[in-house]
């Protein structure tokens, strides 16, 4: 079959979120064809270009969300007055102004294709009815009128907005919305919306397509319910890290009213994205109860808990006696976040009890505020051990050092985790911890905080304990430096179970079983003939990977009757492109 993968700051640009896991998947479904349609982020990360692609993806679209050129569309009187009562529908719903639910539904299907009609009728609040009528009314002027980037920057929306906020009824904290909180309020909704002036959802666009695979929440999910509405493409939605939380975890900064507005508009379109999608997977337990308080229906969720390649730490794993029994080691990126600020404090208790052991912190800084707390670390280590440093940006003798993969020392990301005994994470804040499942498939016991997907991931198999108390962080420690064959023990059991669970072959399988049932159950929305005139059950059927000539039909046997929900025309299917010599 062929699948939309639709993304957002990540694949198949070199850097981002989700690039490695949606490189796997599309390499590990070798016989499946892929069209990706990727929204970047930032003019660095397109400059970076694309990583290599393998063979069955067909076709890159790209669009940028940090900038947009005029559209240079000119809306008529009539368009505009469409475009202020949509838009104005949409902030109202944001601003919690009441408004009329029926009226803007009624208009809301005028021109749509038959596909979209009645897609607002399965939510079950008359507030998420009304986003959702304003938003596809938006995507539909947008398709008529080849664009709303310039309608959305102009004056009129933000004029528009602040009528919503100043209309009665509306919620206290969007009418304290002062003119700079209207803007940058309206910026973020023309970012956000860009995705509606695309001409991504024709029928040679994502309207070809078995299914639209969103490999994130937000904006990447948007594309996919225009799909779906328009030319009624399944869509499954996929969040590692649920992008409502992190919105909630990064606004805080904002004032109270940008704040308001922007966590409606992110919840709004968050529900209306469960609301449609066939299946919407999580990456762990942690992120499915998200998930479920963001709106999502407890029987379309999955867990698929993301794929790590095992085959780098296979030789550390199969050999845990290499391990130095008195170290311990830290792997990741050096951010506040991970608070090595209370695993330093801890390792001094360690100290006291064991005089031998060794703290190796192995990564690189997070950006300039990374690079700051790396310093403050450095520093802290220093003091801690003063006899030991000789300053207080030295490592020395002293028992803390801080390390970077690729080293003479560590020259592979295998090799920090084989350097020690026990692997530590000390985070307050965590999603699904990457460097604890590398540590189990090392085959190393693990002593860990209590946050995220800790105890999903560890299962037992570790030591978990409350964030920020080094005592009883340093007591964990010390119980497994001295107890050499628990830890051997324990370590057994973390490789089982990470080999068990957290492999890329058990990722891909999932996601090919999640396909096949999703295509299984949807009703098919044309009918695809082959060169004989026979129907294909997918946009590009399993035979084109096959190397032979299959038969035509026997001119005895007649197809059947088509149901009477196909109610498109049979269009021919497009000639495929052969496969590169030696990808068969």
């Amino acid at each position: 079959m062929r699948i939309g993968l639709l993304t957002e700051g990540g694949y198949p640009y070199v850097s981002g979120d989700a690039r490695l896991w949606c490189d796997r998947l599309v390499r590990g479904l070798g016989r499946h064809e892929f069209d990706v349609y990727a929204l970047s982020r930032s003019e660095h990360q397109e400059d970076e270009g694309w990583i290599p692609l393998p063979p069955n993806v067909r076709r890159v679209r790209t669009a940028p969300l940090w900038m947009a050129e005029d559209d240079e569309v000119v809306l008529g009187r009539r368009a505009r007055r469409r475009f202020t009562e949509c838009f104005g529908e949409l902030a109202a719903v944001l601003s919690g102004a009441p408004g009329s639910a029926p009226a803007a539904a009624k208009g809301s299907s005028e021109g749509a294709p038959a596909a979209a009609q009645g897609l607002s009728a399965g939510v079950s609040t008359p507030e998420a009815d009304r986003f959702a009528n304003a938003l596809y009314r938006l995507a539909e002027l947008a398709r008529e009128e080849g664009g709303l980037v310039g309608a959305l920057r102009s004056e009129t929306a933000v004029r528009t907005l602040e009528r919503a906020c100043r209309a009665p009824g509306a919620h206290r904290a969007a009418r304290e919305a002062r003119v700079p909180d209207l803007l940058a309020v309206a910026a973020h909704l023309e970012r956000a919306l860009r995705p509606l002036s695309l001409d991504w959802y024709e029928d040679d666009g994502l309207g070809a397509v078995d299914l639209c695979h969103a490999a994130s929440g937000g904006p990447a999910a948007l594309p996919g319910l225009l799909a779906r509405h328009f030319t009624g493409v399944p869509l499954l939605v996929t969040e590692y890290g649920v992008r409502l939380r992190t919105h909630y975890l990064t606004a805080p900064g904002a004032p109270p009213a940008v704040r308001f507005l922007l966590a409606a508009f992110h919840g709004r379109l968050a529900a209306e994205a469960y609301a449609r999608a066939e299946v919407v997977t999580a990456g762990n337990t942690h992120a499915r109860r998200w998930q479920e308080r963001c709106g999502a229906d407890r029987e379309k969720l999955r867990t698929v808990y993301p794929g790590m390649d095992a085959r780098p730490f296979a030789e550390v794993g199969e050999s845990p006696e290499c391990a130095d029994p008195d170290t311990l080691v830290w792997v990741g990126r050096v951010e506040p976040a991970k608070d090595l600020v209370s695993l330093l404090h801890a390792f001094a208790e360690i100290r006291k009890r064991q005089p031998k052991t060794r703290l190796r912190i192995v990564g690189a800084p997070a950006g300039a505020e990374g690079t700051a707390y790396l310093g403050h670390c450095r520093t802290l280590a220093a003091q801690l051990f003063p006899d030991e440093a000789d300053g207080p940006h030295a490592d020395g003798d002293n028992p803390v050092s801080f390390e970077e993969i690729g080293g003479p020392e560590l020259p592979a990301l295998a090799d920090a985790y084989a350097s020690g005994a026990v692997t530590v994470l000390s985070s307050v804040v965590e999603g699904f911890p990457i460097s604890l499942v590398e540590a189990m498939l090392c085959g190393r016991v693990t002593v860990s905080t209590d946050v995220g997907a800790v105890v999903e991931v560890i299962g037992g198999t570790g030591l978990v304990v409350p964030p920020r108390n080094p005592r009883a962080f340093a007591e964990a420690c010390v119980a497994l430096l001295r107890d050499p064959e628990r830890r051997a023990r324990l370590g057994a059991a973390a490789r089982a179970r990470a080999l068990e669970l957290f492999t890329v072959e058990q990722n891909v399988e999932a996601f090919h079983g999640i396909y096949l049932e999703i295509v299984a159950r949807t009703p098919m929305r044309r009918v695809i003939l082959d060169e004989t005139g026979a129907p294909l059950p997918f946009a590009v059927p399993a035979e084109d990977h096959v190397p032979i000539r299959w038969a035509a039909p026997s001119p005895g046997l007649v197809a059947h009757d088509r149901s009477g929900w196909a109610t498109n025309r049979p269009v021919r299917a497009t000639t495929p492109v052969p496969a590169p010599e030696g990808a068969r």
